[in-house]
């Protein structure tokens, strides 16, 4: 059995598995593939990293950590790089007042300091009491780490 990675016109992205490649390009061409989100039967395989056992390292040599890995979609690494591009805007551009932003954030809504683009840390409980006292906040997305 073969796992593929699929993906229709519309860019639904989905999986499925087939007996051998032979059996999917046959379902395939016949209509029998279609996407499970808009039934669409244009579909095509996307790049899958395959999942291959080694053997050409000796028995005895210590396993190395395995580090999960992900193959993105053009879509998945559009909206990273606009994330990316987002945060650093963000910390170019603004004064970053680290533990001091849930006083900060209340100084300029109340009048009491000078409005200005910050960026700083506030957990969720001081977040969610921010935002009730309408003061608007959002949270900095991180961007997972390029090799995950």
């Amino acid at each position: 059995m073969i796992k593929y990675a699929l993906a229709c016109e519309q860019a639904h992205e989905f999986e499925s598995w087939f007996p051998s490649s032979e059996a999917f390009e046959t379902q395939r061409k016949r209509g029998f593939v279609t996407c499970p989100f808009c039934n669409s039967a244009k579909v095509e395989k996307q790049i899958m990293a395959p999942s291959v056992a080694r053997t050409d390292k000796a028995l005895t040599a210590p396993a190395p950590e395995a580090q999960p890995m992900a193959v993105l979609s053009e879509r998945e690494r559009e909206l990273r790089a606009a994330l990316r591009a987002l945060r650093e805007h963000v910390m170019k551009n603004a004064e970053n007042v680290g533990k001091d932003f849930v006083e900060e954030a209340r100084k300029m809504h109340y009048g009491e300091t000078e409005e200005r683009s910050i960026f700083g840390e506030a957990d969720l409980t001081e977040a969610k009491a921010l935002l009730e006292e309408g003061i608007d906040v959002l949270p900095l997305p991180i961007v997972p780490d390029d090799r995950n």
